[in-house]
């Protein structure tokens, strides 16, 4: 069809992938021609925004490699990322929610069988001893899952955030096993509230939008068993001043946590008399049966 214009190109549009084989990508074509069109039209998009907008995307890509991907940070700080979390993870009030996935997680982690290992392999922070059980809904334990954790050391700065970081010297990240009770532990450093990453586009957005970049103290963990939804969380810590303002939107009240200082001179969980202040971190998570309503 010719002589398109802004009322007739739509339809025109939506008519091109009328044949498309898979009933599932045309209706995400089709909303997504729709929407996309509606929302020029409501803005009323000039040709040299539409062209940045363009240039802010492609930037996007190209800043992003197997470590820094920041469409996902796009995505998260545009609040996309739990949307889509939040639609497709509809659990129980009982269970553990869902949370964003977040940039920094790799492959490839570390495997530690031990439980009370140590992953901070002398990373910056206080430290910090955590012990976790893994149940059912019912409150049975859930052994042999396997928990993937990884965060950010006391200066707010993941390790693959460093030049020089290679997967064999990685720190404050690691994968467990639950044992014969359900239960796993490790030795890290209290996390703290940290920016996310400013100097590329997206932080150009942010600030362009006057949004704070700051992300509520915490801990990330993805917890996988045979016949269970895979439950990709974290665990806040109660009382951090960015927990209503969350850059990423992440923040859900079931996932946050107590991390109980306790004072220098007090007997660590390793049973030693500690030279500084640390934390202790108790913590259950529930998994939501995939054969559960």
């Amino acid at each position: 069809m010719m002589n398109l214009d802004e009322h007739t190109i739509t339809e025109e549009a939506l008519r091109r992938i009328e044949h498309t084989p898979s009933p599932r990508l045309k209706a995400i074509m089709t909303g997504l021609l729709y929407h996309l069109h509606a929302f020029a039209r409501e803005v009323q998009l000039t040709e040299q925004e539409w062209l940045e907008g363009i240039q802010f995307l492609t930037r996007t890509g190209q800043i992003s490699n197997s470590v820094r991907q920041e469409m996902i940070l796009l995505s998260d700080t545009l609040g996309l990322s739990q949307l889509v979390v939040a639609q497709n993870h509809s659990r129980p009030q009982a269970a553990t929610e869902q949370t964003v996935f977040g940039p920094f997680h790799v492959e490839g982690a570390p495997s530690l069988l031990t439980h009370g290992a140590d992953i901070a392999v002398g990373a910056s922070g206080d430290p910090l001893w955590v012990v976790a059980n893994v149940v059912d809904s019912r409150g049975h334990a859930v052994v042999d899952a396997l928990v993937d954790v990884w965060q950010a050391d006391g200066d707010g700065f993941y390790d693959v955030q460093d030049e020089g970081w290679r997967i064999d010297e990685s720190r404050l990240r690691a994968i467990f096993t639950t044992d014969g009770d359900g239960r796993f532990s490790f030795r890290s450093v209290m996390p703290t509230s940290y920016p996310i990453p400013m100097d590329g586009p997206v932080g150009q957005m942010m600030n362009a939008t006057n949004r704070h970049p700051m992300r509520p103290a915490h801990i990330h963990f993805m917890i996988r068993k045979d016949g269970f939804d895979t439950l990709v969380t974290h665990v806040f810590a109660d009382g951090d001043e960015y927990l209503d303002s969350d850059a990423v939107f992440g923040v859900r009240s079931s996932c946050i946590g107590t991390y109980v200082p306790h004072e220098e001179g007090a007997i660590t969980p390793a049973g030693t008399v500690s030279e500084r202040r640390f934390y202790t971190l108790d913590y259950t998570f529930v998994l939501h049966g995939l054969d559960e309503r």
